[in-house]
């Protein structure tokens, strides 16, 4: 039970900074969503940190990792509102925005979770 809280909450701190960043950040007149793409970048590099660590040193319990990776990072970071925003491309006909911002996603998202391991190895 305590397990299943740690995910709660980590998650609602996650999303609720999540709903900031687009918030803020995604420009509403020209529909590119900045916020949707910084979280998912941010988060990206910070469960490759959280994960890097907890594999190099063992210093981060189950728990924290729940609370951090599982629960702040699964908030953090959305996949059904990154597929909605490129529906809304798709539906609109700017297919070079589609292109463009599933391609940075997936590029960038995966490079960031190995430069964050790649982080924690070198520090």
């Amino acid at each position: 039970m305590k397990q299943l809280a740690l995910v709660f909450i980590g998650g609602g701190l996650g999303s609720t900074l999540r709903y900031w960043f687009s918030k803020y950040l995604n420009n509403y007149e020209t529909g590119i969503p900045y916020g949707t793409f910084a979280a998912n970048i941010l988060g990206s590099l910070l469960i490759g940190i959280i994960l890097g660590v907890a594999l190099k040193n063992e210093t981060l319990s189950q728990n924290t990792v729940l609370f951090l990776a599982t629960g702040f990072c699964g908030g953090f970071t959305t996949f059904s509102t990154f597929a909605y925003e490129n529906h809304i491309f798709l539906k609109s006909g700017d297919f070079m925005s589609f292109a463009l911002y599933t391609i940075a996603s997936f590029v960038i998202g995966f490079a960031m979770v190995f430069l964050g391991m790649w982080l924690v190895k070198i520090f």
